[in-house]
């Protein structure tokens, strides 16, 4: 589901990718419509970088991705699995054990083509 980014997630954007000003996604030239793809995808460097980038995040920016994440609002299902397990370690240590299960459930199932 597709969305427009608001100041929260520009917020975020910023913390990930503070040399990156514009809201164009690099590589398609459309405006960014999740946060953690282009990062993972077009911004980072590689599998290190993206994980340095998302540790700069806090406990509640992660509370957020995470309910963007499992409404749907923030889709993860066009990234690498080596930035997933990223993400999901890190919502397991700032969210919890069971929003990681439920996230890395809904990444397997849209990857399957059941969602």
């Amino acid at each position: 589901m597709a969305r427009e980014l608001d100041e929260k997630d520009f917020a975020i954007l910023r913390k990930l990718a503070p040399e990156y000003s514009g809201i164009l996604c690099p590589e398609s030239g459309h405006e960014f419509r999740s946060i953690l793809p282009p990062v993972s995808n077009h911004i980072a460097a590689d599998e290190e970088d993206f994980a340095e980038r998302v540790a700069r995040l806090s406990g509640e920016d992660w509370g957020y991705l995470t309910d963007q994440i499992l409404s749907g609002r923030e889709d993860l299902g066009c990234m690498p699995e080596e930035d997933i397990e990223t993400i999901i370690a890190r919502i397991r240590e700032a969210v919890s054990e069971q929003a990681a299960e439920r996230v890395e459930r809904l990444y397997h199932l849209s990857g399957c083509g059941m969602l």
